[in-house]
C-alpha cells in the first residue's frame, strides 16, 4: 500500500463471489430490476449478474495504514474477495462522459444513507 495515501482515489476490483450462480442472463432486463426503467444487456448494467462476476469501484480513500486501506463508496458486501487495487489517475479519467438520462434518475439517491 506504500505510496497511495499520497492518492484521493482508487478502483477496486472484485469478484461479486456471494452472487448466486444461476440463470441465464443473456436476455436484456429492466435496469436494476425497475420495471419503469428501460430493458438493458449484461453490459449496460453494473449489477452482479455478470459473465465473469468481476466488479470494478472508484471509491475515495479514507486512509492508508500498513496493509490496511479504509475507503467510502465501496459496492460491494463485506467480505468479498479483492482482485487488485489501483490508483485513480486524472490523465486516465474520461472527458465528455455521456449516460441516459434515466441513468441519473435512478443514481441520484445510489450513495445516500
Amino acid at each position: 500500500m506504500q505510496g497511495l495515501e499520497g492518492f484521493s482515489h482508487v478502483e477496486v476490483l472484485f469478484v461479486f463471489d456471494q452472487f448466486p450462480d444461476d440463470g441465464d442472463y443473456r436476455e436484456p432486463r429492466p435496469y436494476r430490476g425497475l420495471a419503469a426503467l428501460p430493458p438493458v444487456g449484461i453490459f449496460a448494467g453494473r449489477g452482479p449478474r455478470r459473465p465473469n462476476r468481476i466488479g470494478v469501484t472508484s471509491c475515495a480513500i479514507e486512509s492508508v495504514h500498513g496493509r490496511e486501506l479504509t475507503v467510502s463508496g465501496l459496492d460491494a458486501v463485506s467480505g468479498t474477495p479483492v482482485i487488485d487495487l489501483k490508483p485513480v489517475l486524472v490523465e486516465f479519467l474520461p472527458v465528455g462522459v455521456a449516460q441516459p438520462e434515466w441513468v441519473s434518475g435512478v443514481m441520484a439517491e445510489y450513495f445516500k444513507s
